[in-house]
């Protein structure tokens, strides 16, 4: 065991586990003031949640002994038995298995969460919580295995760095499949209206700052590999800002601050899955492809009249999406031993595509089954009047102390 290792995972952990409240503020930033809360809660609570599948039983899914590239084994790890101090032989051998443990629970616990800004003001909570925990179990952990615990995937050749298919993708197009099930919400004017600038600038810092965690601590060591993937991470972060400020300029003749945190966002889920197997000059060229496409995808999508409130598939959706497909077109063998090459290109274009079409099915499929069994929709009238007071009976902001 690496203790230089260990310090730099354990600050890796905390900075991903950050991100979630980070992805409450950004999003509960630009939402309406009425259902603010609802969107906070709906970020805090996975952690509860998702933590306690993680515990019993989602980690050997995910990571336990493979079965049939299919999934891993349940009763690996149940309770965490034999998660403990010692390194694993096979995952991250230089840190405490237990760590490992941690910072794989963290990609779990955000995942959902992400999805929650494209159907806001859909799901009340009882219908929220048992999504998300059918979800994390159905979607989530397979593709994990898939892709990072030996399952079928992996064994073709196909590579995601830091989540770019396992996070983005699934959670990307999932929500896609949401708000095609749920439909458009019965309001005059469904656009969203950010209610603090503030708070979503605050989220997208802590976002900004998470997410050196989320992509250096792929490579689960302190080397020249995480010191790679941190440069790619702000140089993608600078590039798809600037990019998507320059198309909003160009194409729809202004820009805003909205388009400068959106930029940014777009450039850090694109450069997520290829971190890892880049030199940084090429993270620039990333970011700039984030910043074109993840806008062409929101304006696809607003044509198409689809009430995704925040443009959750167009940004994370599109740009994981993206990314992972041009690690078969730029990554360098010298980085970490995936070369650009057009059987590279097939094996992830491929993979993405079935993880793509697996979430968006299995999303479907779960509310289906959901909507059969409770009330998982709020009211026209709770909408309107606000889920926050209607379904929490708690408000933001006290107007009348």
């Amino acid at each position: 065991m690496s203790y230089g290792d260990t310090t730099f995972m354990i600050l890796a952990t905390a900075m991903v586990c950050l991100m979630t409240p980070g992805l409450a503020f950004f999003y509960g930033g630009l939402t309406r003031k009425r259902s603010i809360l609802i969107m906070l809660m709906q970020s805090f609570i996975s952690m509860g949640i998702v933590t306690i599948i993680w515990i019993y039983g989602g980690f050997g899914l995910a990571f336990g002994r493979d079965i049939g590239g299919i999934i891993g084994n349940i009763s690996d790890f149940f309770g965490l038995v034999k998660v403990g101090i010692e390194p694993s032989a096979v995952h991250a051998a230089s840190i405490p298995f237990i760590l490992f443990f941690a910072y794989q629970l963290m990609f779990c616990v955000i995942t959902v969460p992400l999805m929650t800004g494209a159907f806001a003001e859909r799901l009340n909570m009882k219908g929220y919580m048992s999504f998300l925990a059918l979800w994390t179990i159905l979607v989530y952990i397979p593709v994990c295995h898939w892709v990072w615990g030996g399952g079928f995937l992996s064994k073709l050749g196909f590579v995601d760095f830091a989540g770019g298919t396992v996070i983005h993708t699934t959670a990307g197009f999932g929500c896609l499949a949401a708000v095609f099930f749920l439909g458009r919400r019965n309001q005059k004017n469904i656009a969203m209206k950010p209610n603090n600038l503030m708070a979503a600038a605050v989220g997208t810092g802590l976002l900004w700052f998470g997410w050196f965690g989320f992509n250096a601590g792929g490579a689960y060591q302190a080397g020249n590999l995480a010191a790679v993937a941190f440069a790619n991470t702000f140089i993608a972060l600078a590039s798809g800002m600037v990019t998507w400020t320059i198309y909003a300029r160009l194409v729809r003749a202004k820009f805003d601050f909205v388009d400068v945190m959106t930029g940014s966002v777009a450039g850090l889920a694109t450069i997520t899955p290829i971190a890892g197997y880049i030199e940084p000059y090429k993270a620039v060229l990333v970011g700039i492809v984030a910043g074109i496409i993840c806008n062409i995808a929101l304006s696809f999508q607003e044509k198409k009249g689809w009430d995704d409130a925040l443009g959750v598939w167009g940004v994370h959706g599109i740009g994981g999406f993206t990314g992972t497909i041009l690690i078969g077109l730029l990554a360098d063998k010298e980085i970490n031993g995936v070369s650009a090459s057009l059987q590279q290109l097939k094996i992830q274009v491929g993979g993405v595509i079935f993880v793509a079409l697996y979430a968006f099915i299995l999303t479907a499929i779960i509310l289906k089954l959901l909507s059969h069994v409770m009330r998982i929709k709020p009211s026209d009238e709770q909408i309107q009047q606000g889920l926050d007071e209607t379904l929490l009976n708690e408000q933001t902001y006290d107007l009348n102390p």
